[in-house]
């Protein structure tokens, strides 16, 4: 009997294996032949027959992996690791799901046993690579990915992983390099040529449309090219086919809702915003708990004057925010706009109830500092704020209007002004001149030397006695005037009188002028002594030097240059050795920026910085029309003269500032300056010394121009020997004149180009000379 029941067992357990093996073998034939659901049945069936079958565990992981089933496999994985430690298979499975799951610190321990069990497998370092990247340990992964080349023997994939680790590593060079050899070892491989498409993007949009181009020849139906292609024709702005390419994901993956909202973003960039509108619908019936789809059809309901429904999806985004955390993100852009919504734009309105104005002035009797102003500000939105001279001022609404009373000091005022601003910063400014009885104090000007606006005296020598003159301005006669408690020289009686005086200054930083009014109102103006003029004439007899460049390239209508932007680099490279204490670029200018800066931006500049030596360096586009020369803003239309910038509109604007400088040389290397603007020299110029005094202190007025081609070229003679004139001297300094022989000689020997240097015609020059001084 007991011999019979062991052969019963035995014979079921023979037949409890067979059965299983013959589930695994099913199973791996539906794989193979990509059924998966199939395929997990048999192994199914062979793992309940034998629950501790590594092998059963690990098919069934596989398949489930193969349905994006990623927990399911994951567990599988880790049964199979449980029965069999030292799995390498598994674990570099288990270790590539952790991957796929962002559980980047789970994997890599277990990708780290799978290389310590066998150093030379080739599927391990590949998936630690993946580990390290997502764990952006970058100098590590690049360390692995070494010997997965070793390992793999040059694996595409190998390559593709390499490009992205330096790309991470902001070295695109060597990212460029490793994903063209992913791509020279496998043509079809579609990851690398996607890495490098994006990479190719922000600077070589073609580059990039030839990779997505070439994954389509192979796969037509692969979505990840698609949309990347769809980015590169939204680089280029070419909509249409942005869009057909969304459409063409749609279809192969309609169920897919990324792909409508992205097709909604390019629709609104597009202003299609019925379209965008749609798609963004579409997203939200499949992503109903998005706030960013609200969002955004909200902005194309708005952009289609449909305020109640971009309301509706506003408010949608705050209800959201109470449980949904990127609805928070959104909710004060989605406030922001409700409010928006609701703007108005009609500024409030301010009257003055007391005092009652009387043509736009607020009187103040007597020597009162303090004026009590009373009155009512109306507006269709609430007041956020009232201020009276800058002080906030308290309101109280009081039937639809805000009331205020202030009592506002206004010792040394003027004028008051009064500004009221409602929720949506509509603002309405208000104001009234104070008349004051007998009340007005001197104003102080110091005419001579020059004096800024902020109160800076600017000294061009280190004399101990300044000689000072000035102008009182008041209304009532001056009854005296005071220069660091010297009385100064003025003619007594008259109104608004000039004054002289000379002040010793020694050891001094700043200086005080005082004037009393024959009412006794006094004013006492305190005006610092800038030494720097003298400082930089001790070490430059040229004095604080500018370079104006002027740099026009990027035309409209006339034909773009490269060269401009070349001889500027050039030039300031050159000026790098000289006592140089400006360089201003001015790039693109169009007529109207060049007018407003010669006659009023660079005026300003140079009065303020007391510029005394000024080169302007024009490089562009000119012309010479009726002995008139002309530079071409690059906004000038072909054949219109009135579009062209005039040199003698130059000249009259340099006349207003001239009186602030000591030299000026204008160098344009584009066409003929005419009579109007240049004066020829009568002789070869002469040989001039920076130890001249005559030659670095009396004015000059200078012009050094090429003419012979009508428009500019981008390769000019005339700016490389300047530049090297410059370079190559080996001296303290260098005038213009020996730049001018040395440029002349070499582009003599162009038939076509000529130089001429000359006199500024009108303005004035005592034959004195530009020099560079060296550093």
């Amino acid at each position: 009997m007991f011999f019979l029941v062991t052969i019963m067992t035995l014979v079921a357990v023979l037949s409890y294996g067979q059965n299983g093996k013959k589930y695994f073998k099913a199973g791996n034939e539906f794989a193979k032949n990509m059924k998966f659901q199939d395929a997990i049945a048999q192994f199914t069936s062979a793992i309940d027959l034998e629950p501790s079958n590594t092998n059963y565990y690990f098919a069934r992981g596989k398949a489930y992996e193969s349905l994006n089933k990623l927990d399911e496999a994951g567990a599988d994985f880790d049964k199979a690791i449980v029965f069999a430690p030292k799995n390498v298979n598994a674990l570099i499975s288990l270790g590539g799901i952790y991957n796929k799951t962002g559980r980047f610190e789970e994997a890599l321990p277990l990708l780290n046993r799978a290389s310590g069990i066998d150093k030379r497998n080739r599927t391990v370092y590949p998936e630690k690579v993946i580990t390290l990247i997502g764990l952006e340990k970058y100098d590590q992964a690049l360390r692995v990915s070494d010997t997965a080349i070793i390992v793999k023997k040059k694996s595409p994939i190998n390559y593709y992983y390499r490009g992205i680790i330096y790309n991470k590593l902001n070295n695109e060079l060597f990212a460029r390099r490793e994903l063209g050899k992913s791509i020279s070892k496998d043509k079809k491989l579609v990851e690398p040529r996607l890495a490098l498409a994006e990479l190719l993007l922000p600077t070589d949009a073609q580059g990039a449309l030839d990779q997505c181009n070439e994954i389509l020849k192979y796969n037509n139906r692969n979505t990840a090219a698609y949309l990347m292609r769809s980015k590169v024709y939204m680089k280029n702005l070419d909509y249409p086919n942005a869009i057909n390419d969304i459409s063409n994901t749609i279809i192969i993956e309609p169920e897919n809702p990324d792909f409508y909202l992205f097709r909604g973003n390019c629709y609104q960039e597009f202003n299609q915003h019925a379209y965008a509108i749609s798609d963004f619908s579409k997203y939200i019936s499949l992503k109903p708990d998005d706030p960013d789809a609200y969002f955004a059809r909200a902005k194309s309901y708005e952009e289609s004057m449909d305020l109640n429904k971009a309301m509706d999806d506003y408010e949608k985004i705050t209800v959201l925010s109470e449980f949904n955390q990127e609805a928070r993100k959104l909710l004060k852009g989605a406030q922001d706009r409700i409010y928006e919504l609701n703007r108005e734009t009609i500024p409030p309105e301010i009257s003055i109830v007391s005092p009652a104005p009387m043509n736009n002035a607020v009187e103040i009797k007597g020597d009162n500092d303090n004026l009590l102003i009373t009155g009512k500000v109306t507006d269709k939105s609430k007041i956020k704020s009232l201020t009276i001279n800058n002080e906030p001022v308290t309101i109280a609404e009081k039937d639809g209007e805000y009331e205020f009373l202030s009592n506002i000091d206004v010792e040394g005022m003027d004028k008051i002004t009064l500004v009221a601003k409602d929720d949506y910063d509509n603002e309405k400014s208000l104001t009234y001149s104070l008349t004051r009885t007998e009340i007005g104090r001197p104003k102080i000007i110091v005419l001579a030397p020059y004096a800024s606006d902020n109160g800076q005296i600017y000294l061009e020598n280190n004399s101990q006695y300044l000689f000072l003159q000035g102008r009182i301005s008041d209304e009532s006669k001056i009854k005296s005037i005071f220069i660091e408690g010297v009385t100064a020289s003025y003619p007594v009686g008259d109104l608004n009188p000039t004054f002289t005086a000379t002040v010793d200054i020694l050891n001094k930083n700043k200086i005080i002028v005082e004037a009393e009014d024959i009412y006794g109102n006094r004013q006492s103006g305190e005006f610092k002594l800038n030494r720097e003029g003298a400082t930089l004439a001790q070490s430059n007899p040229m004095g604080k030097t500018w370079v104006i460049f002027i740099e026009n390239s990027a035309y409209s209508s006339f034909a773009s240059l490269d060269g401009p932007l070349k001889d500027i680099n050039l030039m300031t490279r050159a000026f790098a050795g000289y006592q140089i204490h400006n360089i201003i670029h001015k790039q693109n200018m169009t007529k109207e920026e060049m007018e407003k800066f010669f006659s009023i931006e660079l005026r300003d500049l140079i009065r303020t910085n007391q510029v005394k030596s000024l080169l302007i360096w024009y490089a562009g586009h000119g012309k010479s029309i009726n002995n008139v020369g002309y530079w071409i803003p690059v906004d000038a239309k072909r054949d219109d003269e009135f579009t062209y910038f005039s040199l003698s509109t130059l000249r009259a604007s340099m006349e207003s500032y001239l009186s602030y400088l000591t030299h000026t040389l204008v160098v344009s290397d584009a066409c003929e300056s005419g009579p109007s603007f240049y004066q020829a020299m009568r002789s070869e110029p002469k040989k001039r010394s920076c130890d001249d005094w005559q030659a670095t202190q009396f004015k000059s007025s200078q012009v050094f121009y090429s003419a012979g081609y009508e428009l500019a070229v981008d390769d000019s003679q005339f700016t490389r020997t300047f530049a090297t004139a410059l370079t190559n001297n080996p001296n303290a300094c260098i005038p213009i004149e020996e730049i001018v022989t040395k440029v002349a000689t070499a582009v003599s020997e162009n038939n076509k180009q000529r130089t001429k240097f000359g006199k500024i015609t009108g303005l004035k020059d005592e034959d004195g000379t530009f020099f560079f001084i060296a550093k």
